[in-house]
């Protein structure tokens, strides 16, 4: 019997079992696809400082970003450079196979091509149903499958009450420059869609996505052709994109008997952009320092594994309120409204209040400066109040 297994082998999952692997813990990784890191899921732009103040391999790095072109409905523009770099862009196949590695190491073992199907916990333990009818059975269980819900509701945790739809594709494109950021209902009702500079050994990429309420391949159709052109983006005659859900608030309840959920599958991601690395990679450390307390003392019941919810709400709780009410606010203003506060960027100092208080990871501070200044303020609101 293992100590934890691991469903999942996205960063959350792989940070939790080197952890406990670290603290002399029996633990396997069940990964469902045949390579770790692969397919990917997501932009892979992260928090430069976080490389540091994480350990995060910085091999997977492939180029920094520092300048954003907002993009109005209208089309008028503006680009916000930060003083220093902020964030980068990660080759998720090279920085999940490094989290890989590193959970070995430390004594995990991770297995590719595992698909998990039921989990049962009783006194004794937990039984993880494989694919194919065979299981294994541990003394607990982190869940860090993704924005995968079937066994979170199987299980009673429930599963986040918000989704979007979400559709990106790395495309080669000779001129990309700057990160470019397009809102507007002709292009991502209630979201926004988004091109993000890629430098490969190879050449010159881009990342194209779209975050929207429905519909998410039309408008990364769209996209492609917004940036096509300027670009130099070549398009295949295929330009599938990947497809997904982006949850964007947590589940229920991220802990049961014998049972901790971390990262998207507890709906652990940025309510404004649905981005969920940190997150995972944080709420997978918490897991993980929570479980091995457990596991030491045999205290796996759900009233003792609950301070993994307590911990992470400490630590996550006033970012997603904050980003929540934004996103409230966001979907109910009209293009005339988000062409308005453009032109308060440009003109009425929001700029400084940009410039003073937003950060990649950290939205709060930001937000709340927003809604302090008047005249952004009227116009956010404004179909909240009914004064139009």
């Amino acid at each position: 019997m293992k100590d934890v297994v691991v469903i999942g082998g996205g960063p959350g999952g792989l940070v939790a079992a080197k952890e406990l692997a670290s603290r002399g813990a029996a633990v396997a990784v069940l990964e469902e696809h045949q390579a770790i890191g692969d397919p990917v899921h997501c932009t892979g732009v992260l928090a430069e400082d976080v490389f540091d103040t994480l350990a995060l391999p910085r091999e997977a790095i492939l180029n920094p970003l520092s300048t954003v072109r907002f993009v109005a409905p209208s089309g008028d523009w503006f680009a916000y450079t930060t003083p220093a770099v902020e964030a980068v862009v990660i080759d998720r196949y090279v920085f999940d196979s490094a989290l890989s590695r590193r959970a070995e190491l430390a004594g995990a073992v991770v297995h590719r091509g595992l698909r998990v199907t039921s989990i049962e916990a009783d006194d004794t333990g937990v039984r993880v149903g494989l694919d194919g009818g065979e299981a294994l059975r541990s003394r607990a269980v982190i869940l860090a499958c993704g924005a995968n819900y079937g066994l979170q509701r199987r299980i009673g945790l429930g599963m986040p009450s918000v989704f979007l739809q979400s559709a990106q594709r790395e495309l080669p494109a000779e001129h990309a420059r700057d990160v470019e950021v397009h809102f507007g209902s002709e292009i991502a009702p209630k979201g926004f869609a988004w091109a993000v500079p890629v430098q490969r050994p190879s050449g010159r990429f881009v990342r194209i996505g779209v975050m929207a309420a429905q519909d998410a391949g039309q408008y990364f159709a769209r996209m492609v052709e917004r940036v096509r052109e300027r670009w130099g983006v070549d398009v295949p005659g295929d330009n599938e994109p990947r497809r997904r859900i982006l949850p964007l608030g947590p589940i229920r309840r991220s802990y049961a008997e014998r049972l901790l959920v971390v990262g998207d599958a507890a709906g652990l991601v940025k309510p404004t952009t649905g981005g969920g690395i940190y997150y995972s990679i944080i709420s997978g450390m918490i897991a993980a320092d929570v479980l091995a307390k457990g596991l030491e003392t045999d205290e796996l019941s759900a009233n003792a594994l609950k301070d993994y919810e307590r911990r992470w709400r400490r630590r996550f709780q006033s970012e997603f309120t904050a980003q929540s009410a934004l996103r409230f606010i966001a979907e109910r203003m009209r293009d005339t409204d988000i062409d308005a506060l453009f032109d308060l960027v440009r003109s009425d100092g929001v700029m400084p209040l940009v410039r003073r208080t937003a950060r990649f990871n950290r939205h709060r501070d930001f937000i709340l400066a927003l809604l302090r200044h008047a005249p952004a303020r009227r116009v956010m609101l404004r179909r909240l109040t009914g004064f139009a």
